[in-house]
Parts: C-alpha cells; sequence; structure tokens
C-alpha cells in the first residue's frame, strides 16, 4: 500500500469515528490536548497524534480532540518534533 491509497483508507475511517458516540462524547467540554484550553464543541477538531503522512492511524488511541489553533499549527508534524519546536 502506498502512502496515497493509506490517507484515503485511515480518513475514510476517521470520518466514521466523527459519527460515533465515543467521538461525540470526546466533544462534549472539549479540553484541547495539546494546550489544555477548553474548546466549545462546534470548534472541537479531531487530530492523528501520529499524523496521517507519517503511517498513523485512525485508531481510538491516536486521536485527540484539539484547537484548532493547534491542529493548525502542529500539521503533519509528530508530538515529538512539535513539541521539540517550542510549543
Amino acid at each position: 500500500m502506498n502512502m496515497e491509497q493509506h490517507i484515503k483508507i485511515e480518513k475514510r475511517k476517521a470520518r466514521e469515528l466523527r459519527k460515533s458516540n465515543w467521538w461525540l462524547r470526546k466533544k462534549q467540554n472539549a479540553i484541547c490536548y495539546y494546550c489544555q484550553s477548553t474548546i466549545e464543541e462546534a470548534d472541537v477538531t479531531m487530530d492523528h497524534i501520529i499524523p496521517l503522512s507519517r503511517w498513523g492511524k485512525s485508531i481510538k488511541s491516536n486521536l485527540v480532540p484539539a484547537c484548532k489553533a493547534c491542529n493548525n499549527e502542529k500539521k503533519n508534524k509528530d508530538l515529538f518534533d512539535w513539541t521539540l519546536n517550542g510549543v
């Protein structure tokens, strides 16, 4: 499987998980995994701790609630690389 196929499959899995009761509960009273700020339910984003572009998976243990600012800043970095650069 190449990276393009991997990302397509994992994005599909993430879309399904966004509809799940597990994610709906995560969105309620959410706190950003990265900056620990409270996030309004409508503003919660789903972030892959290990990005799909680094062969991350759309599994519960790799998915966290994040504020839009942190999610946009982290982009496709893994947590170690992102925090190493001053966040």
